[in-house]
């Protein structure tokens, strides 16, 4: 437990690093504009379900208009948190169901 909360602290790491090496966004957290401009085109799979899902909280924070490394920097820890709590929950739900007592 105690390494998932310290996993949790380290999320920050996602905004930080990009914007300390002038990376742009995160590893993996691109549009498909962005995947155009790296790879020269944009594959048939992200070309047909980008517009399937949509983030809750986009950019990880409810005031995109505020870019702080500090105001992130909370939201990619309270989302580290939130999606750590869900996927546990949702493990103990699961388990209730598949082991018998």
């Amino acid at each position: 437990m105690i390494f998932i909360i310290a996993l949790t602290f380290l999320t920050p790491i996602g905004i930080l690093l990009p914007m300390w090496f002038n990376a742009g966004d995160a590893w993996g957290e691109w549009s498909a504009e962005t995947v155009k401009e790296l790879i020269g085109y944009v594959p048939q799979g992200l070309k047909k379900y980008t517009s399937a899902y949509a983030a809750p909280l986009s950019d990880y924070t409810i005031d995109s208009n505020n870019s702080s490394v500090k105001h992130q920097s909370v939201y990619y820890i309270l989302s580290g948190f939130f999606g750590a709590a869900l996927t546990l929950i949702v493990t103990i739900l699961i388990s209730k169901f598949i082991i018998k007592k």
